[in-house]
């Protein structure tokens, strides 16, 4: 029987080590393809894998001797659970191990974008000294939705304690989660009274495109918009309508429809290049969640999950 595990992405070196200490051998191929690991996988008795890699029916099948699909992070979409479950594969995620990392982006992006911070600093740096139209929002006495109340938005709620906002959360599948600090909604209320919304919710075929322009036109006010989740569950186009018409106030993104810059179309890059330039947009590479504490905890959660250490 193999012990062989293949580390398909990046990844922190404690989680190498506490493999190698359980008498693992590990391949750490951060960069591997899909066609490299669909030649080797059957070697393997354990996977670990990130959003770089889509392991589907086909790379199932060829693994052989594969008993564990370790996630780092959150969302399974890439992973075809129920197919490898059939299998004897059992798979774990470890959304708990990021999520505060999560919350803490989700929040500085806001505070960012409601008191130009990233807008006045770019100024700044080109010589411009302009306080009247860098005026900020405050965040105090304001209404926080929240789409999706699992570990990244429960997170999040943890984060927005001290600022003295109403939050209301509103999860389809979970009931009954009301506390001292967050008020369980619907999303007519969000619509109703939010003035800041953020998602945090995997990517489905429910969830993809959820937020569009009928979505954002269905808020009271123009609302302060957060998306850290997964960037399929924005409509770029709509997004970008709804921003420049001023349907919403701004939005903080650190996900995109299409990662791959490479793989740009002429309408891709026109959109992101639109973005970029549009002063109530905060935008970053996906790194909410990427903090160096995550990368611990994340690999010490899936071990763990998978009662491998």
């Amino acid at each position: 029987m193999s012990t062989k595990v293949l580390v398909s992405a990046k990844a922190h070196r404690y989680l190498i080590d506490r493999l190698e200490e359980k008498g693992f051998q590990v391949d750490y191929l951060p960069a591997v393809t899909y066609e490299e690991v669909l030649a080797t996988i059957h070697e393997y008795t354990g996977l670990i894998v990130t959003t770089r890699m889509k392991i589907d029916k086909a790379l199932i099948d060829q693994a052989v001797q594969l008993k564990w699909i370790g996630r780092l992070g959150s969302g399974m979409e890439l992973i075809d659970v129920p197919y490898a479950e059939s299998k004897g594969i059992q798979c774990a995620s470890s959304p708990e191990g990021n999520c505060d990392a999560v919350g803490e982006q989700a929040l500085g992006m806001l505070l960012c974008l409601m008191n130009n911070v990233l807008k006045s600093n770019l100024e700044l740096r080109k010589g411009l000294w302009e306080r009247d139209a860098n005026r900020g929002f405050e965040l105090n006495g304001r209404t926080v939705g929240i789409i999706g109340y699992g570990n990244t938005g429960g997170a999040f709620a943890r984060k927005l304690r001290g600022f003295d906002v109403e939050i209301l959360a509103y999860d389809k599948y979970k009931t009954g989660f009301s506390n001292d600090h967050v008020q369980e909604a619907t999303m007519d209320q969000l619509f109703a009274k939010a003035d800041v919304v953020s998602v945090h919710l995997p990517l489905t075929e429910e969830t993809r495109h959820l937020a569009n322009a009928e979505f954002f036109r269905s808020f009271q006010k123009p609302v302060w918009f957060i998306n850290a989740a997964r960037g399929k569950i924005v409509d770029t186009a709509d997004l970008i309508m709804a921003l420049e018409s001023g349907v919403i106030s701004g939005a903080c993104l650190d996900v995109l429809e299409n990662e791959k810059l490479a793989t740009y179309d002429a309408r891709e890059e026109e959109q992101l290049e639109r973005l970029l330039q549009l002063p109530n947009v905060v935008l970053t590479p996906h790194i909410a969640g990427y903090s160096h504490e995550a990368s611990v905890k994340m690999a010490r959660i899936v071990l763990e999950k998978l009662k491998v250490i």
